[in-house]
């Protein structure tokens, strides 16, 4: 009786190490690999097996985590990148953090588009119309955002824009413009919940409103040291080089091989052998020409990019290729298009792109006279609500690896909040206007004439023969311009400083002032952007930048200051003094780096290697590289 106690007793012993044993590993194994969806046990994500599309399971469970990195002194200056000082962090807390929500999204309707234009969201049925529909008892969104202030960088978000801000660059033949914005209302979906997932700390946007509930991300806040009211471009350097040290987007809910590859390739960019004559590159253009040379030979051969095919035209897949805003018509187009970069498998993405014109959602749904964008931003938040609901990609991520191409005016605020976490390539890149130094990515605004040949009338005068010292022509658009004609136009004979000027066939006479001219005077008008920038490097005439806070182009690669003269708005009276300053071997050095960086600026209607289509992907594919976080498994 005894012995058979002790068999049972022994017995029993072992069932219950095993148990206890295998409780214990599935908690190492839960803890270690951290499912993105705390309600899904079925099975283990990884690069191969994530959660199925459109699964009604997402749940945000996840409970916020967050670790702190605390440091007195950090001095930063990598063993391969030139800049003209080293820059100091002193006293600073950083807090990487998450709360992170996903929706449930059962269908998504679209804002009535206007008279019988179709704007469907519904798959890749770009012909498809979606009908009217009704939402009662909602607050208007542009009721709350008349009432809310506009606020600043680094604390909040609004929706606000100035009645001005819709009224483009005006050259002398200038697009015809649309009234400015705001105040209609839009009639929506009544089964909408947020898309947006938030990588720390969140704000409120929508105070008392049922409407649309979105928390905005607010990781800037802790990533970067206050905004000074004047961005000067040295400063910029040390916010681009400081988001390098800190900025991280949102760690991805599970691990997959594409995340390895984002590290790999920061590590070779960081540790690039350095690059001491390549009949490619001219040296003094860039910030780091080694870094660049590598990052751009990663970015050809490993780079892939997964193109959404919902929505429906216009707003969706419609490109365009003349005037104020051909960049992102000329980008969607060839992105679209291309076919080493674009992978038809999103499982092999490193980003996907969002192919939406900024300028067609204006066209499309703007009601003219209401001063109201409401609907055009309800659009963007259904699109997507849509691809988050049907696709597992934007929730892995919180968007972080989706990126949107927009030039125009409005782009920056109808896509900061639904948008947030994306990479943001902006024309409109104003430092004070919420572009995320390290995410985000300033678009060379374009004006194109000839869509056939866009490179038609490149160039311009040698320099013995530019007789002009300075030239500006263009309407009276934002403060500045009113300034610099006040002070200068009609007083001196060396500067031809202008208003409008008449019209002319093909606008020769702005051209020929432009090729004739030393300094073209790039002027901001109600925003800080303008395409007098490219156009003066198109014409190699060396580009007087007046717009503060203004990130210019590829600004994470090129050294701007070792091509263009930046000046202050407060220095317009000082304008002549400050280019007569100027020694002529100076500007004989500053004329010829323009040619040198002017085919990163140039369009073909077939992209060639260093252009102005793959500088724009490289800014997102850089940006991507040095925003993702440093450890992917978590």
């Amino acid at each position: 009786m005894g012995q058979e106690f002790l068999s049972l007793f022994q017995l029993e012993t072992k069932r219950l190490i095993w148990l206890i044993g295998i409780t214990y590993a599935v908690i190492l194994t839960f803890h270690y690999l951290e499912f993105p969806y705390g309600t899904v046990l079925v099975s283990v994500f990884s690069a191969d097996k994530i959660p199925t599309p459109g699964s009604s399971t997402f749940k945000s469970s996840d409970v916020a985590s967050k670790s702190k990195l605390v440091s007195n002194v950090t001095l930063f200056k990598p063993s391969n990148f030139a800049v003209d000082h080293a820059f100091e962090i002193a006293n600073k807390t950083l807090i990487f953090g998450q709360n992170e929500t996903i929706p449930r999204t059962s269908f998504v309707l679209e804002p009535r588009p206007k008279s019988t234009k179709s704007l469907g969201l519904d798959g890749s049925d770009h012909s498809s119309t979606i009908g009217s529909i009704v939402r009662a008892d909602r607050k208007s969104e542009s009721q709350q955002a008349e009432d809310s202030e506009t606020c600043s960088f680094n604390k909040t978000i609004s929706l606000n824009f100035s009645a001005n801000r819709f009224q483009e660059d005006n050259l002398s033949s200038p697009e015809q413009k649309s009234e400015s914005p705001f105040a209609s209302s839009s009639n929506v979906s009544t089964d909408i919940t947020p898309a947006v997932i938030s990588n720390d700390s969140t704000i409120s946007l929508f105070q008392n409103d049922n409407i649309t509930k979105v928390n905005v991300p607010s990781e800037n806040k802790d990533y970067h040291t206050p905004i000074p009211e004047v961005t000067t471009v040295f400063e910029m350097k040390k916010l681009l080089l400081q988001s390098h040290t800190w900025y991280r987007s949102m760690r991805p809910r599970w691990f997959s091989a594409v995340d390895e590859e984002l590290l790999h390739a920061r590590s070779e960019i960081e540790n690039a052998p350095i690059v001491k004559k390549d009949p490619n590159f001219y040296g003094p253009i860039y910030h780091n020409v080694s870094m660049f040379k590598r990052s751009y030979e990663l970015m050809e051969k490993t780079l892939k990019v997964y193109v959404y095919t919902e929505g429906a035209r216009p707003i969706m897949h419609s490109p365009f290729f003349t005037g104020l805003y051909a960049s992102e018509g000329w980008f969607m187009k060839q992105m679209e298009a291309n076919e080493r970069f674009v992978t038809r498998d999103p499982k092999k993405a490193h980003l996907f792109y969002l192919p939406f014109s900024s300028r067609m959602l204006e066209e499309a749904l703007y009601v003219q006279g209401s001063h109201s964008h409401k609907n055009l931003i309800q659009y963007l938040h259904n699109y997507v609500e849509m691809i988050a609901g049907k696709y597992t990609f934007w929730n892995r991520t919180g968007g972080a690896d989706h990126f949107l191409v927009g030039c125009h005016d409005w782009a920056p605020g109808e896509t900061k909040v639904e948008m947030a976490n994306c990479i943001r390539a902006l024309c409109n890149a104003d430092v004070k206007e919420g572009f995320v130094f390290g995410k985000d990515a300033s678009l060379p605004e374009t004006y194109v004439r000839n869509a056939q040949i866009p490179t038609r009338d490149l160039g311009g005068n040698s320099a013995s023969k530019r007789t002009i010292l300075a030239f500006f022509a263009g309407s009276m658009h934002g403060y500045v311009r009113p300034i610099l004609l006040q002070h200068w136009e009609n007083k001196d004979p060396d500067m031809k400083i202008f208003g409008k000027l008449p019209k002319s066939k093909g606008n020769r006479n702005y051209i020929q002032y432009m090729k004739s001219s030393k300094y073209c005077i790039c002027a901001k008008g109600y925003e800080v952007n303008s395409p007098r920038v490219v156009e003066a490097i198109f014409y190699e005439c060396v580009p007087v930048i007046i717009s503060d806070n203004f990130v210019p182009p590829f600004y994470e690669v090129l050294n701007w200051e070792s091509f263009a003269v930046i000046v202050l708005e407060k220095d317009i009276p000082n304008l002549k003094n400050i280019l007569l300053s100027i020694p002529e071997k100076e500007y004989l050095r500053l004329q010829m780096r323009i040619r040198k960086v002017q085919h990163h600026f140039l369009w073909h209607r077939n992209p060639v290697r260093y252009d102005i289509f793959h500088m724009i992907l490289h800014s997102i594919w850089y940006n991507r590289i040095f925003s993702a976080p440093t450890n992917s498994r978590y």
